[in-house]
């Protein structure tokens, strides 16, 4: 099939890159002439593992192209917006300008018969508003709303091979809209991927609901642990008794200091302003204090930091906190926890050095005034305590005893849980975590 897909940044590269591979013609469009030139060139704009490589396959065989021209996805039958939808600066609600701003861009060169896919995380509602538009434009044409449930760091296989496929159609439409994006998923659905069918609504707020389940999941664990650290309990050893419940499961009872990104934070306040809108806020209440109970687990590792350095003044003290990305396999640092404590560290006068394997550099945009480093090695020299605040897999598997001798103090802050505690007490280090003794 022809397949346009409008916006290149995160979902959109990922996107237009996996339907190429699928065996589709695919033209990416966006305002962005750098990122534009990158994508042809075959790189991508941030990292993502296998993305690149996907880029090179699939310019390769001709069937990806990248344009800023939206001129140029005139002939597509399935056009997909893929835009961000980032939290608006005087409110929590979501700022749909990008979104607008690319329909109505795209509008002029949508063929009667063609369909529109809003693949972006929006408020509910938006669909319809959008479908309104477009109907008076372009008769004949319809739009669907498919969201999408990529993970940063498994983006690639998550589009490839995804756990559900959901549509939400018009009924007017119903029948063609189905077949149309049955084409367009056709590998996925053979290898037995479910796919749902719903009203446009219906498949609005299926992302945003997923998010704020696994964002209150996240915020549970991590409330257990400020209980345990007062209770003498272990977090850890709690997450697995009550994972062991196939109810609740293991994944995501992972305490320590909490989620950030582009995703979870601002789709849970977006979530919540959407439903004061629409005059249902008491049902989604219950996410303020998922939200503060998230942002909480940073002030306190702050106060862990300070409890690690026996008496001594965090001022002037030198901490390393290695990681700056929100999550490991990602150079994201939107709403980083890692980051954050960082900054909150370096605000209350700490000698702060920041390393991460992939994030150094948008950190270093983000957060110009701390001090950063390429290696592990680096980063800790000298210092009175090691943070591990991004779970990255060399962070995991570091030797204690090899670090033993480049600090200044052994003194370690597992703000993750994720490293063996025993390890790192038996090479001599002081070992704390967030909701363990």
């Amino acid at each position: 099939m022809k397949i346009s897909v409008i916006g290149c940044g995160y979902l959109g590269a990922v996107h237009a890159a996996c339907m190429a591979q699928l065996g589709h013609d695919v033209v990416g469009v966006d305002v962005d002439a750098g990122k534009v030139a990158a994508l042809a060139a075959g790189r991508a704009p941030f990292y993502e593992p296998g993305l690149p490589e996907l880029l090179a396959e699939a310019g390769a065989t001709g069937r990806l192209t990248f344009t800023t021209d939206v001129a140029a996805a005139a002939d597509a039958e399935v056009h997909f917006v893929c835009v961000g939808t980032p939290q608006r600066a005087d409110s929590y609600a979501a700022d749909l300008t990008y979104v607008d701003a690319a329909f109505r861009a795209l509008l002029p060169h949508v063929a009667p018969d063609a369909v529109v896919v809003g693949k972006s995380t929006v408020p509910v509602g938006t669909a319809g508003r959008l479908a309104d538009e477009l109907a008076a434009a372009r008769p004949g044409a319809s739009l669907v709303w498919n969201p999408e449930f990529l993970r940063e760091g498994f983006a690639v296989q998550d589009t490839l091979h995804p756990d559900r496929l959901v549509y939400g159609v018009p009924d007017d439409a119903r029948e063609r809209a189905v077949a149309l994006l049955d084409q367009v998923y056709a590998t996925p659905i053979a290898e037995g991927t479910p796919r749902l069918v719903t009203d446009r609504a219906t498949a609005e707020l299926v992302k945003v609901a997923a998010n704020s389940f696994l964002a209150t999941k996240i915020s549970f664990i991590n409330a257990m642990a400020e209980l345990c650290e007062v209770a003498g309990g272990d977090v850890t050893q709690l997450a697995d008794a009550i994972g062991l419940d196939e109810r609740i499961g293991r994944r995501f009872l992972n305490a320590g200091l909490g989620f950030g990104g582009g995703c979870l934070p601002k789709d849970i306040r977006a979530f919540m302003a959407r439903a004061e809108e629409l005059h249902a806020d008491p049902a989604v209440s219950f996410l303020r204090e998922v939200d503060s109970i998230n942002l909480r687990r940073r002030e306190r590792m702050v106060d862990l930091t300070v409890g690690v350095l026996d008496g001594r003044p965090l001022a002037g003290a030198r901490i390393a906190v290695l990681g700056a990305a929100f999550k490991p396999d990602s150079d994201d640092v939107r709403d980083s926890p890692a980051l954050d404590v960082a900054e909150r560290l370096h605000a209350r006068s700490a000698r702060v050095v920041v390393t991460d394997p992939q994030a150094v550099a948008n950190a270093r945009r983000k957060a110009p005034h701390l001090r950063y480093a390429d290696t592990v090695e680096e980063a800790v020299d000298g210092v009175d305590a090691v943070l591990v605040l991004t779970e990255w897999r060399e962070y995991r598997e570091l030797d204690p005893g090899k670090l033993f001798g480049l600090v200044a103090a052994p003194r370690v802050v597992d703000g993750r849980n994720a490293l063996d505690a025993d390890a790192w007490r038996d090479a001599g280090w002081s070992y704390r975590a967030l909701g363990r003794p």
